[in-house]
């Protein structure tokens, strides 16, 4: 982030992936590795760039506040038994973003977050191609029986999750801070 690049007005969080663990091998270092695939790899960069988001907004008062919008999966809301470490901390991520939202909204910064549920990307590929194998269908129809399970028929487009955070990150977004938006289809029929 260097002073020769300008300022960092957006960060877009979309990393990082907690491997899924039986619960019977849970044990501190898979919930260590949860957290510093999926909080820690969010949580250091958002610090640095709020750092400077509020360093630059008290040297220049109208200068454009910032956003924030982080790319948290589903499994925060929605107990899985596989996923309990990695669920965790896509959790407190969440609770992070509603909480320095709340914080930082005093400087107009604005940050939000996106729960996608499955969205057509690689890992998901993958997932798919092992799912297939291990049912001996093909993946179209692994991928076909899974998605009759989302109530709008699909998985998500990678696409439609960038259109939202785009949303998120734009001035038409300017009165939206703390907030968490579902993106799974309605899998998850939860408040």
């Amino acid at each position: 982030m260097s002073a020769a690049l300008g300022p960092i007005d957006i960060l877009v969080n979309s990393a990082g992936a907690a491997r899924r663990y039986d619960p019977d091998a849970l044990d501190a270092a898979a919930y260590k590795a949860a957290m510093d695939a999926k909080y820690f790899s969010y949580v250091y960069p958002q610090q640095v760039v709020l750092k400077r988001m509020t360093e630059r907004l008290k040297n220049d008062p109208s200068a454009e506040p910032g956003a924030i919008v982080n790319i948290i999966g589903m499994g925060g809301k929605l107990a899985s038994d596989i996923h309990i470490a990695g669920g965790a901390a896509n959790a407190a991520l969440m609770l992070n973003t509603v909480g320095l939202a709340h914080h930082y909204a005093k400087l107009g910064i604005r940050i939000n977050a996106i729960n996608p549920g499955a969205t057509l990307t690689e890992r998901v590929e993958e997932a798919l191609t092992l799912e297939a194998q291990r049912l001996d269908v093909t993946r179209d129809q692994a991928l076909a029986d899974s998605q009759s399970k989302v109530p709008l028929g699909r998985y998500a487009k990678p696409e439609e999750i960038a259109d939202v955070a785009l949303f998120l990150a734009s001035r038409r977004a300017s009165y939206v801070s703390g907030a968490l938006i579902p993106m799974d289809g309605v899998s998850s029929p939860i408040i």
